[in-house]
């Protein structure tokens, strides 16, 4: 068996279970027998007496989690445009389909992909003022129905949101994947600050394409406070993208300091005298806070991600195992899409 060695003491029936799974593995992935055996038994040098005990340890995986959304306007701003053979902009579903594409090309194997089929939620119920599809391009729009079956037909798992968010069903997504013990890591592949709420040591992390890994530490380092308090946090700072406002006089740096002591809304003691933190004009901020208490809940409500989504039951559900029929059509679709001359779009104030 390659990778075995002299040195390593297998038991028959060790020897006989080790083979019929890596021969599923194998299988599984394309890999060949020898490059599966060997890269398990890398993982469990000196010997394979620790894979007697706990054989999930066997097949390790990391989980990616992609916010479609953002990555559709990403693109869509970043590419110059391409209109297929009926005049539809395609540039942007072509874009992210490169990228999906390249992430299980370096070797992701559990992926799905989250989006916003419809822009409001059940949040624009509770706040009046909350994001809505007001403002976005019309060629960006209609972008969001093709992706989704463009990165279905490639045999990505996806979910359009309607009464959630695709923030939601990442949070959801992210908080399920890590109940199983085989999933070593979580990656949330986008920069939304409300994501960071979701970060868990460094096991369930943020990805930023342009900065790389954020952990539990690099929320700290940004925020000011834990994952757990980034919804409080949002409340008191507002946040601008989704359309609520915060509370007046409430900065980043107030809010981090009280909630870096306090970590939620109703720890925080209505006497200012009590708080025992260097923050400017704390008698204002904790009256502020007083009168518009409620308002706060409410804006924390809002930030507040939904892990209560059911998308699957389990986590191999989101392997990827090549596409499905239908890819190629839609795939020549866009590879016959005419590039315009002209350089990226600019994104608009509004947008």
């Amino acid at each position: 068996m390659a990778g075995v060695r002299a040195g390593d003491a297998v038991s028959p029936c060790l020897a006989s279970d080790f083979a019929t799974l890596v021969n599923k593995r194998s299988k599984a992935t394309g890999i060949s027998f020898g490059t599966c055996a060997a890269a398990l038994l890398q993982r469990s040098k000196p010997t394979l007496d620790c894979l007697a005990t706990d054989p999930l340890t066997w097949f390790r995986v990391e989980v990616h989690l992609i916010d479609g959304t953002y990555e559709l306007f990403r693109h869509y701003y970043a590419l110059p445009s391409a209109r297929d053979r009926e005049g539809h902009e395609v540039a942007a579903v072509r874009g992210v389909l490169r990228s999906v594409l390249n992430k299980i090309r370096g070797g992701a194997s559990h992926i799905a992909v989250a989006t916003d089929h419809v822009i409001e939620s059940f949040r624009n119920d509770l706040w009046a003022g909350y994001k809505t599809g007001e403002g976005i391009e019309p060629d960006l729009m209609a972008q969001f129905d093709l992706l989704e079956k463009v990165l279905l037909a490639a045999g990505v798992v996806v979910w359009p949101m309607v009464e959630f968010e695709a923030d939601d069903a990442l949070a959801a997504a992210a908080a399920a994947a890590a109940r199983d013990d085989r999933v070593e890591r979580v990656l949330i592949c986008t920069p939304d600050k409300d994501l960071a709420q979701c970060v868990r040591g460094a096991r369930i992390v943020q990805l930023n394409h342009r900065t790389g890994v954020i952990d539990e530490e690099a929320v700290v380092r940004k925020f000011g406070v834990l994952p757990k308090s980034i919804p409080d946090y949002l409340a008191l700072v507002g946040d601008a993208a989704d359309g609520y406002p915060g509370l007046p006089g409430w900065g980043a740096k107030s809010s981090a300091a009280i909630l870096s002591r306090f970590v939620h809304l109703e720890s925080v003691p209505s006497d200012w005298r009590e708080w025992h933190v260097n923050v400017t004009n704390a008698r204002t901020l904790a009256q502020t806070l007083a009168d518009q208490r409620e308002r706060a809940f409410l804006f924390r409500t809002l930030a507040t991600l939904r892990t209560d989504i059911a998308l699957f039951s389990d986590v191999d559900e989101l392997r990827w195992k090549g596409p499905n029929v239908g890819f190629e059509t839609l795939g020549q679709r866009l590879d016959l899409a005419v590039t315009a001359t002209t350089g990226p779009r600019v994104r608009s104030r509004s947008a």
